[in-house]
């Protein structure tokens, strides 16, 4: 079918979705567990940790995504020496026992830390709703029994605040898929610059961004699939 691909930019697009869903999956982890922490400190009552965590949220979530991104791409590297900045730039192998561990390029570590770091904000916020969601009685009555504030917080609050701010947690996690396509813009080889390349080279426009799209809904329709179970499993607990 003359209309159709050919097998090689297929393949083209096929890497580069796979270079975004390892992308989405390693940002969406880190930035969950930074996020905790973040909406920790948010809740903290020292000021030390609840006036720095509340300025980088500030700071996050005030400045676009893509300028984060150019920040970590031709910033940093402008202050680092050339030597390490050549080092990142390469491909780079080592093999531990039966495996090739790969170095990520420069692209792939200034697109995950800015993509990471931007999401932490937004994970954070989510997380810290869900932690003041839970009422005060129920911190109250922890304490009533005699659990220390470890205690309540790891049997208490936590698991209501995890079922409270799962499903915005996976708007979050959908949010990182899509947010991902803007790592192109530092060359990272990711599904939307992949359909760039191969509409660029075969000017089969509608095949090219056709089949990302239907990749890119492919990911967040698994990703809401997911998020209802989740949800219907957490709704059911309290029956059973």
């Amino acid at each position: 079918m003359t209309d159709w691909l050919a097998p090689k930019y297929l393949d083209w697009l096929f890497t580069g979705f796979g270079v975004t869903v390892a992308l989405a999956v390693a940002a969406s982890a880190t930035a969950t567990l930074l996020g905790f922490g973040l909406a920790v400190a948010r809740n903290s009552r020292s000021a030390l940790f609840a006036r720095p965590a509340t300025a980088y949220v500030a700071l996050m979530r005030n400045t676009p995504l893509l300028v984060q991104l150019f920040f970590w791409y031709f910033g940093v590297a402008a202050l680092l020496p050339a030597s390490a900045v050549q080092w990142l730039s390469q491909a780079h192998v080592w093999h531990v026992v039966v495996f090739d561990v790969r170095w990520p390029t420069l692209e792939t570590l200034a697109g995950f830390i800015g993509l990471t770091l931007y999401t932490t904000a937004f994970i954070g916020e989510e997380i810290r709703a869900g932690l003041r969601g839970v009422p005060a009685g129920q911190t109250h009555a922890g304490a009533a029994l005699g659990l220390s504030r470890f205690a309540i917080f790891r049997h208490v609050v936590l698991p209501q605040a995890v079922r409270i701010a799962t499903p915005p947690l996976f708007g979050q996690y959908m949010n990182v898929v899509k947010n991902s396509s803007l790592t192109m813009a530092i060359g990272l080889a990711e599904l939307s610059y992949a359909s760039r390349q191969v509409e660029t080279e075969t000017f089969k426009t509608f095949q090219a961004f056709g089949i990302a799209t239907l990749l890119y809904v492919g990911a967040i329709a698994l990703i809401e699939a997911v998020s209802m179970a989740t949800t219907h499993r957490h709704a059911a607990a309290p029956s059973r």
